[in-house]
């Protein structure tokens, strides 16, 4: 993964292909921070408890898993610089806006080409509302060890967090705990996008960067398959469109 310009030209045909090596799903990650649960006002869908938030002039559902607040659905909030899938306005009802990684981190676009670390916040807020922010690489540890210990698996993290449709080819999950990862694709430096429809693959970034990259253009993220239980764990360029997810402080 250190050769970034071969990453680069590659990227998108790999990874429509199909997701690979599963292992990926349990890296050595270090530990993250736990944060209490809040809910807002709160309803009931089966047995799970969701809050509810308004920012940027809509409603998100938000949801408690484990030791931390999540919001339910992704980010679409209308920062500069966001796209829609396909610049199709439905794709940002259904899945919620893509961000470049500096978009997301509320910094200037130069960060998508140099580190920006110092201006690294520990709960960094970026474009999330007052009172949450962008998980840190950490955090998403965090998720994705409590949605395979506490259902009692290895390596079916994707299958508890993905929503129970919208995935094709069989590939929707559970959807144990609210979070309902849906698959919305992602945009590259170049324009295109690709990945979310009919349903293949969601990226979501981290508030992290990569230790590796040429003068740390890259973040880390975490993504989700539609022919995979896993949730991967990788880095790629900042420039790159993904989704956004906040959790509470």
């Amino acid at each position: 993964m250190k050769n970034l310009p071969l990453l680069a030209a590659t990227f998108a045909m790999l990874l429509f292909l199909s997701c690979s090596d599963p292992q990926r799903d349990n890296p050595n990650d270090p530990g993250g921070t736990n944060y209490q649960g809040h809910r807002s006002s709160s309803s009931s869908s089966g047995d799970k408890t969701y809050g509810t938030i308004s920012y940027g002039g809509q409603t998100y559902k938000t949801v408690a898993i484990g030791t931390q607040t999540w919001f339910a659905e992704n980010l679409n909030y209308n920062a500069s610089g966001s796209r829609c899938y396909e610049d199709d306005p439905a794709n940002c009802v259904k899945y919620g806006r893509l961000y470049n990684w500096a978009t997301a981190m509320g910094f200037d676009a130069s960060c998508n080409s140099k580190s920006c670390e110092n201006l690294i916040q520990p709960k960094h807020k970026g474009i999330c509302p007052f009172g949450w922010h962008l998980p840190s690489d950490a955090e998403w540890t965090v998720l994705t060890d409590f949605a395979e210990q506490d259902g009692g698996c290895s390596g079916c993290a994707g299958a508890n967090l993905k929503s129970t449709s919208g995935w094709y080819d069989n590939g929707s999950g559970t959807d144990d705990y609210g979070f309902s990862a849906l698959p919305g694709g992602y945009g590259g430096s170049g324009g295109y996008f690709t990945n979310a429809v009919p349903g293949g693959y969601g990226y979501w970034w981290s508030a992290t960067e990569s230790e590796y990259g040429n003068g740390s253009d890259v973040a880390y993220y975490r993504y989700m398959c539609h022919n995979y239980n896993y949730v991967y764990r990788d880095f790629d360029l900042k420039s790159y469109l993904f989704s956004v997810r906040c959790v509470r402080d």
